[in-house]
């Protein structure tokens, strides 16, 4: 064990820890919008309980993914230095704007949204909310946009006398065609963990205070958490077909690392289970569905998605000695397990819209906790997609440009390392504990009384104090 394998390490436990909290944060901004619109168009009490109660827990959430992901900036001039040097030209635009708008967009507007509940007009305060679910989205753009060019680099050049990417088209980083897919992907799947919260925990209240006042708005929240689901389902599978095909032509390898993909193929046949060798050269077992990866790679049932070993002798005559393939069982089941939980959530919503078909009121044990693991099941998705993402990239840390060997910081030791590592994970489990006893306690506290309703006209009264909504 060496410095550059524990700094990945860190920076891998403490991107998939931050990205627990992101899907929920950009999902969960937009309903939460969209239930502050209901009231706002019906004055119907039920959408504000529904505001203020998911309202809650998408500020808890918020909080938590602020503090873990300003860890991820720091790493970059920390451990891995050499990189931040050589793409910080181009890495750096995207995020600085993310920074300077996106996020004060975002926080400016959550601020203006909790303390706004008794002192700004109706519609003022609906706007924030929709203003800081525009600011979390446009920050998770900027964001993947950078990202997207570590995955296919664009708008740059190299610089020969430095030896540094150089800013050359922002625009066509912004249009990466990777990012533009990888936006609308990673937006499906955050609905997809939003939805199932909101169905979550529902359907906890419609089925275990089944009979209070406040039923019918537990049961409106699981439909529509449920729906949201569903589209999101749906909307995950198109933009990750999509996705596929961009993959096959950017990164042929992850594709084929992907399916245990060894020799190129035409047609290549999808892989249901593969069993390589122990030196991951060749496969030994194999349950294939025929034309199915050929069409998801290509877009054609006879196309030619190229194998691992001939990447591999490719690779090594274009870039020089060595092994460019990631490794296989990682990106092969990283893949998989992100399919499986993603359908599993989807599954169960439909499962919960059929148990409220006709205004039945569901009762089963069994539906509870299939209900109550829906969040989970689009997390674990979530991030074994970002793990396939990322370790489907190694060896490089910017695909065809800089290996990831290469951008560990050279003066920082083993034990530095080793001791950011430990204290990282320790803090990170703390904050884990604190996060999820926050969501469970307020959660299982219901909707809130809303009896004070805020001004119903567009009239600020001066006279009220600032006060913190929740």
């Amino acid at each position: 064990m060496d410095a550059l394998d524990v700094a990945r390490w860190q920076f891998g436990v403490t991107t998939v820890y931050h990205f627990l909290f992101v899907p929920l944060t950009i999902g969960l901004s937009v309903l939460v919008a969209i239930l502050q619109t209901m009231w706002h168009r019906t004055g119907n009490e039920r959408y504000l309980k529904l505001t203020k109660f998911y309202g809650k827990l998408f500020l808890i959430n918020f909080a938590m993914g602020v503090v873990t992901g300003i860890v991820q900036e720091f790493q970059f001039g920390m451990n891995w230095s050499d990189y931040s040097r050589f793409v910080g030209d181009v890495f750096g635009a995207p995020l600085a704007i993310e920074a300077l708008v996106a996020f004060f967009l975002e926080s400016t507007f959550i601020g203006l949204w909790i303390f706004g509940w008794d002192r700004l007009p109706k519609r003022a305060h609906l706007a924030s909310i929709w203003a800081a679910a525009i600011g979390t989205n446009l920050s998770a753009y900027f964001i993947l946009a950078a990202n997207s060019f570590m995955q296919n680099p664009v708008g740059y050049r190299i610089n020969a006398d430095t030896g540094r990417a150089e800013l050359t088209d922002f625009p066509a980083v912004l249009t990466n065609k990777v990012a533009l897919i990888t936006f609308p992907h990673t937006l499906a799947g955050s609905f997809l963990v939003a939805g199932s919260l909101v169905t979550a925990v529902g359907l906890w209240h419609v089925i275990r205070n089944r009979g209070s006042a406040d039923t019918g708005a537990y049961r409106f929240a699981t439909k529509f958490g449920s729906w949201v689901v569903l589209v999101a389902s749906a909307a995950v599978l198109f933009t990750g077909d999509i996705q596929g095909k961009i993959m096959t032509d950017v990164q042929p390898m992850k594709m084929a690392a992907a399916e245990g993909l060894y020799t190129t193929e035409s047609p290549a046949s999808f892989s249901v289970l593969t069993v390589g060798s122990l030196d991951g050269s060749r496969e030994v077992f194999a349950i294939k569905i025929p034309y199915l990866l050929s069409y998801l790679g290509t877009g054609d049932p006879n196309g030619t998605v190229h194998g691992i070993n001939d990447l591999q002798a490719q690779y090594a005559t274009q870039y020089g000695a060595g092994s460019y393939t990631p490794i296989i069982p990682v990106t092969y089941w990283s893949f998989r397990f992100m399919i499986a939980f993603g359908m599993a959530a989807g599954a169960i919503a439909l499962l919960v819209l059929w148990s409220q078909r006709k205004g039945r009121t569901p009762s089963s044990k069994w539906l509870l906790r299939a209900g109550l693991a829906m969040p989970v099941l689009p997390l674990l998705a979530n991030s074994f997609g970002w793990i396939f993402t990322e370790m489907g990239r190694q060896p490089w840390i910017v695909f065809g440009e800089m290996l990831t060997r290469n951008g560990v910081s050279r003066s920082v030791s083993l034990a530095e390392v080793l001791t950011s590592f430990t204290a990282f994970t320790l803090i990170y489990a703390t904050l884990a504990v604190i996060e999820v006893k926050l969501l469970l306690r307020y959660a299982k506290a219901g909707v809130p009384d809303v009896s004070e309703q805020p001004p119903t006209d567009d009239t600020d009264d001066a006279e009220r104090p600032l006060a913190f909504a929740y």
